[in-house]
């Protein structure tokens, strides 16, 4: 019953030496898949609340985060975008240098976000600095541009050779090559669930604890069931001498 599985409320007790086996079974099975569950339970709250404070550019325009919180290199498109967007040309931002001093004020506390080209974001997050992450949907899509001379010879064969790379989808390779490629292991996305797979062997240990249950009952009453089956054949045989008795 459940209450003798946990312990509590059990209406009989066990007198067999195969019951008190599958009842130690049934004990280390619920204490193993309470502790699983708990366990579970406690990192996914735990990485929930560690995820970001923001969810896009959204967030950063309601205000979410204070201004003067969010980093910004100096004379970059994010810029731009900021005072045209944001602040209403209020220079209320943290300002940097350096992209390298952006990652680094990110990651000593300094400041809570920062605006920065996807490209180069998605390359350093994914391949040094490991204790970032990218957040929202890409936003402020540019165009740039190949300066070349005037009149260059190979002006045309460039233009007709950039436009196949970018049919052919050689370019999209190339940017998932040199920008997505991923030698960081986030913890974000590192599922903490534990499946059934997972734990089948768990499983097939209860599974084996109660075959040799079965079986240390079957021994422990052999005597029994040697009486009940002497007595059996013992019926069978009168029946079939009294059949033979009666006559035709």
């Amino acid at each position: 019953s459940f209450g003798n599985t946990v312990g509590y409320g059990a209406d009989f007790h066990i007198s067999t030496s195969a019951g008190r086996l599958v009842t130690a079974g049934l004990y280390m099975l619920c204490l193993i898949l309470v502790a699983t569950f708990t366990a579970n339970l406690t990192s996914d709250l735990t990485i929930s609340k560690t995820k970001g404070i923001v969810s896009g550019i959204d967030d950063i325009k309601k205000g979410i985060i204070p201004l003067n919180r969010i980093g910004i290199r100096d004379g970059t498109t994010s810029e731009d975008y900021f005072l045209r967007e944001i602040s209403a040309n209020s220079r209320s931002f943290y300002s940097v240098q350096t992209q390298n001093e952006l990652y680094d004020r990110l990651l000593d506390g300094t400041i809570d976000a920062a605006l920065v080209d996807m490209s180069t974001a998605e390359y350093s997050i994914n391949n040094i600095y490991c204790n970032l992450t990218l957040i929202g949907d890409g936003f402020n899509k540019g165009v740039f541009g190949i300066v070349t001379p005037k009149e260059w010879l190979y002006g045309k064969d460039l233009d007709v050779n950039i436009l196949l790379l970018r049919e052919s989808g050689e370019l999209e390779m190339l940017r998932k090559k040199w920008f997505q490629t991923n030698y960081c292991l986030h913890s974000y996305e590192t599922s903490t669930s534990k499946t059934v797979d997972s734990m089948r062997g768990l499983f097939l240990v209860f599974t084996i604890i109660t075959f040799l249950s079965l079986l240390l009952f079957i021994w422990s009453n052999l005597s029994i069931f040697k009486i009940y089956l002497s007595e059996w054949m013992e019926t069978k045989r009168q029946t079939s001498a009294t059949l033979q008795c009666i006559p035709v």
